[in-house]
């Protein structure tokens, strides 16, 4: 009788410690930009996140999470050293956010080598999108390229036949050209990288009014974006040869810009004014939160968050179950604010991109508006690379 009593006693506690175990809630670490000049973009980011989780009164899927943020400065060493933490010490089951591509390239391996799920929301370098992919590692923007990729067919679309390139010179800032150059038919007759964070452009935007180019294609996001935009508009440019760009001229730099940004077209995977339910409840949530426009970082984000919610709610929120998990993400069954949305076999998105311009609106703001689709469904150039199934 003693040896039954033990027996029960010890299946009870078991039973106890497996439902705490399954009432604990999922620990998320988000790593992004919050100081320097580029946190108004790690802002932006967070921030779209948190509204999904406010929306869900403090759970995705029904479960119960909890967040875990750190910023990594813009510094991959930074970076690897929160990584790091966050698996060792804090023990989360996935990591988000990540805005720079130097970050992403420093983190990607040490989080995915640790079989934790990792969804990152807006950087994408190349090689971890082809030769690098990992199952545990999900995008809800894009890869590098492909971004630019919609910026060449945009140029083409608008009949440019000779263009100049400026990007910074970073990970994410070589993707950009690359990836333009791949889709743009026309002749590129200058091609310029800066440096990261650069303040004063006036060399560069001499030599390239030199140049006399039918337009400009550049890549230059948060606070850069704005330094730059003022400065061409500022040298009498902005009239005489198009500014076209990525990433520059988005919902973060905006505010900072106003009628400096007016007439510029952006090539985008998003804009506010997206006609679909998912993009209309977001941005209007979004607006009445943070009283601003949701930029593209911001829409990126509170994707990842619906797609976690997704996934979670298909595992009862069992992260555990590492093959279970993996599919519930790649089933991607939430509507994104972006419009359609599934999984390449390399687990980043097949996705519409856009022109949006920058308008004056019937309120007399200065605001965003789509003007058309370049991609429908763009898959990136790397897939084919990725071993995975």
């Amino acid at each position: 009788m003693k040896t039954v009593k033990l027996i029960a006693i010890a299946s009870l506690m078991q039973a106890s410690l497996a439902a705490a175990a399954l009432a604990a809630p999922v620990k998320i670490g988000f790593i992004s930009t919050f100081s320097g000049p580029g946190s108004v973009l790690g802002q932006d980011q967070y921030d779209g996140f948190m509204l999904a989780v406010e929306q869900g009164k403090g759970k995705l899927g029904d479960t119960d999470i909890e967040i875990v943020k750190e910023d990594d400065q813009m510094k991959p060493e930074v970076g690897v050293q929160i990584a790091r933490q966050m698996l060792q010490r804090d023990k989360v089951s996935i990591v988000t956010g990540v805005i720079y591509s130097n970050v992403m390239m420093a983190i990607h391996r040490p989080i995915t080598s640790g079989e934790v799920f990792f969804v990152g929301s807006n950087a994408g370098p190349t090689p971890v999108t082809g030769k690098g992919c990992s199952p545990y590692f999900f995008s809800t923007s894009w890869n590098n390229d492909q971004l630019h990729e919609a910026g060449g067919e945009l140029t083409n679309k608008m009949g440019f036949k000779n263009v100049y390139l400026m990007a910074a010179n970073y990970q994410a800032g070589k993707d950009a050209l690359e990836g333009f150059k791949r889709t743009y038919k026309g002749k590129v007759i200058g091609e310029t990288y800066t440096q990261v964070n650069q303040p004063d452009y006036s060399v560069e935007i001499a030599n390239l009014a030199a140049a006399k180019p039918d337009a400009i294609y550049v890549f230059y996001p948060g606070g850069m974006g704005v330094n730059f935009t003022k400065q061409y508009q500022q040298a009498g440019l902005s009239a005489k040869i198009p500014m076209l760009s990525s990433s520059t001229i988005d919902g973060s730099t905006l505010p900072a810009l106003q009628e400096a940004a007016l007439g510029a077209v952006t090539s985008s995977s998003y804009s506010p004014d997206l006609d679909n339910p998912a993009n209309k409840q977001f941005a209007e949530a979004y607006r009445k939160k943070y009283n601003r426009e949701p930029s593209l970082y911001a829409a990126q984000s509170y994707d990842a968050a619906r797609l976690l919610a997704s996934a979670l709610k298909k595992t009862k929120g069992n992260v555990a179950d590492k093959e279970a998990f993996r599919a519930a993400l790649k089933a991607a069954d939430f509507q994104s604010v972006r419009g359609y949305f599934a999984y390449n076999t390399n687990q980043f998105p097949i996705a519409p991109f856009y022109r949006v311009d920058v308008v004056k609106g019937a309120d007399g703001k200065v605001a965003f508006a789509t003007k058309g689709t370049t991609f429908e469904r763009s898959k990136d150039s790397y897939a084919s690379q990725c071993e995975m199934k």
